[in-house]
């Protein structure tokens, strides 16, 4: 695969503000060769100068010559059409995309919710199977409940956690309905790696950082128990959408379904299909491949608690039953953060030199601070598509490794209390 003629041309669309850049270095390494021809990635964001945080990598990655950035409004279909189009007429259209994209905070309204997440990707997978790529995988995020009790299979009826998550799910539906995409979706456990400033154990490392700084126990307002909340690497993530893709691009939609073919099922009020255009009928049979990744940790609010707190040299432990009954109670975002931004805070200005600008933040929202379920079976992925792990455990030394990128940036406080 030396030649880069065999190589396949790659959109990524989307996802610059979660975990797309870490594609973009997986198939565009620093030090090593490139797995594509050609990259294009497209975003709302300004990369020069950045409107969103891009880390020092990502930076280095966009200076590739076979790499190029677009600002794109997405939700825009003349936009998307001319994202489809190759730089110059006489090369070939583009081969794989990676569907990245989706509104990811939980305090936006539906209205904009359906816009960006499910219009979005109407618009993008619509022109795709158009284009007749070879492969086409949408990332899926954690926005789920699962029960407590045993990680769902591809084959299991979960629900979409809130407004937020019934969208994603909506989206899975309506791309699984466009005939001849060759979809694979990757359902993915909570993320986290270098310079993966989004989602709930970044807010887990600041926070845990606080509570060692000030030599106290990180405490959760839930009791102990099983409570999974089942983690992935951000190279995993990057590694298993890549061996979808492949995987898809040899055999094509019809055989990709026979294989890993799952129903989604509908998990929505039946009177949005007249409302929203592209919605599918809550009656209609829906089925795509589908493939569950997380790492092999079985990972859980004690378990990732506590590593994470280990490196920060403290404990994870649980307020008693009268002290988190007063917290839900009172139900103040603003009071339970208080002293997390303000440790926070103080952290920064007491580091060497003072940290003025950083992209982390110690406040937590009230997703993070809500108990979720999220375990999924992997064994999918690894029995059909054969993808193996390259961070299969949760631990410390993937942690510290997330912390020490940061702060080599100058970005995460490197203050200590005497």
């Amino acid at each position: 695969m030396s030649d880069s003629t065999l190589k396949p041309s790659v959109l990524i669309f989307g996802g610059l503000n979660t975990c797309s850049r870490a594609l973009a270095a997986f198939l565009v390494p620093i030090d090593g060769e490139a797995l594509v021809s050609h990259l294009r990635i497209v975003d709302k964001y300004s990369v020069a100068p950045p409107t969103t945080y891009i880390g020092p990598e990502f930076t280095t990655v966009l200076q590739s010559p076979v790499v190029e950035y677009k600002q794109a409004n997405l939700t825009n279909q003349a936009a998307i059409h001319a994202a489809f189009e190759p730089a110059d007429p006489s090369h070939p259209p583009f081969d794989y995309v990676f569907d990245y994209t989706g509104e990811v905070r939980y305090d936006r309204n539906e209205v904009i919710q359906i816009s960006t997440t499910f219009g979005t990707a109407k618009l993008l997978g619509q022109e795709a199977a158009r284009r007749k790529v070879k492969a086409y995988v949408r990332i899926s995020q954690p926005f789920y409940e699962t029960s407590g009790k045993q990680p769902a299979t591809e084959k299991d009826d979960i629900k979409p956690a809130e407004t937020l998550g019934i969208w994603w799910h909506e989206t899975q539906r309506l791309l699984g309905s466009i005939q001849d995409l060759n979809l694979v979706i990757l359902r993915v456990g909570f993320m986290y790696g270098p310079y993966t400033n989004f989602g709930n154990i970044a807010s887990a490392i600041t926070v845990s950082s606080v509570y060692g700084y000030m030599q106290k126990p990180m405490k959760s307002m839930w009791s102990p128990g099983k409570n999974p909340t089942n983690t992935i690497h951000v190279e995993d993530v990057s590694g298993a959408a890549w061996a979808c893709a492949n995987w898809i691009a040899t055999r094509g939609r019809k055989a990709a379904d026979e294989a890993a073919g799952e129903v989604i099922h509908f998990h929505n009020e039946k009177n949005k299909t007249k409302e929203v255009d592209g919605m599918r009928p809550h009656n209609e049979k829906i089925v795509a491949p589908v493939f569950n990744i997380v790492d092999e940790s079985n990972s859980t609010l004690v378990s990732t608690g506590t590593t994470i707190a280990g490196v920060f040299s403290t404990t994870f432990e649980f307020f008693s039953l009268v002290e988190s009954t007063v917290i839900k109670v009172l139900d103040d975002l603003e009071e339970i953060n208080e002293h997390h931004v303000e440790g926070w805070t103080e952290m920064l200005q007491n580091s060497t030199p003072p940290i003025t600008q950083t992209p982390l933040t110690a406040y937590m929202d009230k997703y993070t601070l809500e108990k979720h379920n999220v375990s999924f079976d992997n064994s999918k992925i690894k029995q059909i598509v054969g993808y193996k792990l390259k961070r299969p455990e949760f631990k410390a030394a993937n942690i510290q490794e997330v912390v020490d990128k940061w702060k080599a940036e100058g970005v995460f406080p490197n203050a200590t209390r005497s």
